[in-house]
């Protein structure tokens, strides 16, 4: 049987987490409707489980923060300060060109030194994540750091307006914890902020399907399941990426609290399976990562906590210039 790790939320100012992650999940339903106890058998063949970690939204690592009020006590959602455990996130670049642009930052100590040694976790020393405030545009990027502490990565940031970049971490000290710090970007030009997109079961990508199923409810715990198909077909040989089969990033919409999961078991697809946790009913958009015959994709979902029980609302299927924006991985 496949056991759960519950998820590591980020220490920040708001109460915000995502439950526990588990590997393959059986019998969910659609969103909205309720999950079915129990989860089934998985295969040993598995990558290398993530460490429990203290702390950068990872498996394993319990801040003890207060939840939301009625609900059991939870860590924190991070991404929410600039400025955390005396580190700073300091970006060079804070007004990137709208399109392909370079974007430089470094991890300041509390003495104002940039910081060059870090713990690596999950294939990386550290893990950057840029979106728009709309939710419409999403990039797990990969920089590289050079001597002095700097790090460098190219990025495509399609549009102009605000933007938010996190940096996840663990610096390379004694007992330090796990922190993702969060920096606003401004990209300059015209700015045409795009509605969020609609609720929807599934997900286009490059001619992958991804079909989202479970609950997402405030204060309780729901099983989320991701099933990956391509022409109709299950895709049962998804590829390790970073050490895990999936990788899930949450973003509540409004202030984007940030959380970054990993499943646990299970694999190698068609399903990546998490346990979540809403702190409060309100919009939440998911990111899920995925790696298939070399390429990673990324399939994006919106999702109502809280809302009425019922079939899901289907919306039209994202566009070409959609589902672009909403992936992007790039490596320096």
């Amino acid at each position: 049987m496949n056991t759960g790790v519950k998820i590591t939320a980020f220490a920040a100012a708001l109460a915000a987490t995502f439950g526990t992650a588990y590997g393959v999940g059986k019998g969910v339903g659609p969103i909205g409707e309720p999950a079915k106890q129990g989860h089934g058998d998985h295969a040993a063949a598995t990558p290398a489980k993530p460490e429990a970690e203290a702390g950068g939204g990872h498996a394993g690592h319990d801040e003890g923060a207060t939840g939301t009020a009625g609900t059991a006590s939870a860590p924190a959602a991070g991404g929410l300060q600039v400025s955390e455990g005396g580190y700073t996130l300091a970006m060079e670049t804070p007004a990137p060109a709208v399109g392909k642009s370079t974007l430089k930052f470094s991890i300041k100590d509390a003495n104002g030194r940039k910081v060059t040694a870090f713990t690596t976790e999950h294939g990386k020393e550290l893990h950057f994540i840029v979106a728009s405030r709309d939710l419409n545009v999403f990039r797990h990027l990969h920089p590289v750091k050079g001597a002095d502490g700097t790090w460098t990565v190219p990025a495509d940031l399609p549009a102009a307006g605000g933007y938010k970049a996190f940096a996840d971490f663990k610096p390379a000290v004694k007992g330090a914890k796990g922190i993702t710090l969060g920096v606003d970007l401004s990209v300059p030009g015209a700015y045409a902020p795009r509605p969020l997109p609609p609720v929807a079961p599934t997900a286009d990508v490059d001619g992958y399907q991804v079909r989202l199923g479970g609950t997402l409810d405030p204060g309780k715990a729901g099983e989320l399941r991701l099933t990956v198909t391509k022409g109709g077909k299950p895709v049962t040989n998804l590829e390790p990426y970073l050490g895990a089969y999936g990788h899930l990033v949450a973003l509540r919409d409004g202030d984007l609290a940030y959380l970054h999961v990993h499943p646990n078991e299970g694999g190698p697809g068609p399903d990546v399976s998490f346990t979540a946790t809403a702190p409060s009913s309100g919009t939440y958009r998911l990111f899920l990562d995925f790696q298939h015959e070399g390429k990673v994709r990324t399939a994006a979902f919106t999702v109502n906590a809280g809302a009425p029980s019922g079939p899901v609302t289907t919306a039209p299927a994202p566009t070409e210039s959609a589902a672009h924006d909403a992936g992007g991985h790039s490596h320096g």
